[in-house]
């Protein structure tokens, strides 16, 4: 309808009264969307029509300047939004959780240091880029300690490493 896209208009722009004209007009909605939804399952309908409304203007209205006015009306577009929003609310409580504490420590290991797992070729890298791998990988070293360390400018070690990461994505078959 052009009075939806009117409305949107304003509303994308910022504008107060049409943002409460659009939560007066569309509530109603948006609040049976979602309780047909939900139904009896315990959840509050009141909370998830929030949360639609949170996501419609959350990052400058990103989700509502996604609408389509070719390819739906805006009630039906914003019926099957609240419909997918209380989906991913029943999902999320349904989700199994437990304490951190009754965790098992293997969920919490670490991947051995991948240097370990690839053998570089010798000859492949200059000793400058092994150092400098070496010093980032191993070491553990932020990019300007690397250079007080070598008494070079901190763009050659950035430099230096994206040469050096180039030589081994071609070596093992990786597209830069």
């Amino acid at each position: 309808m052009r009075g939806d896209q009117e409305d949107l208009a304003g509303l994308l722009s910022g504008n107060k009264t049409s943002w409460d004209a659009f939560v007066a007009r569309f509530s109603g909605l948006i609040l049976a969307a979602v309780r047909r939804v939900v139904g009896t399952d315990g959840i509050d309908v009141e909370d998830i029509a929030q949360d639609v409304f949170v996501r419609l203007c959350k990052d400058d209205f990103r989700l509502l300047r996604q609408y389509d006015p070719t390819r739906a009306g805006l009630s039906t577009w914003l019926t099957i939004v609240s419909r997918s929003v209380a989906h991913d609310m029943i999902r999320r409580r349904r989700a199994p959780t437990q304490p951190i504490e009754l965790t098992p420590e293997a969920a919490f290991a670490v991947e051995p240091n991948i240097t370990e797992k690839i053998k570089i070729p010798d000859g492949l890298l200059s000793p400058r880029q092994r150092l400098v791998l070496t010093m980032i990988y191993e070491r553990d070293m932020e990019v300007a300690e690397i250079a007080g360390t070598l008494h070079i400018d901190a763009q050659t070690v950035r430099s230096t490493h994206h040469k050096a990461m180039l030589k081994l994505r071609a070596h093992f078959g990786e597209k830069p």
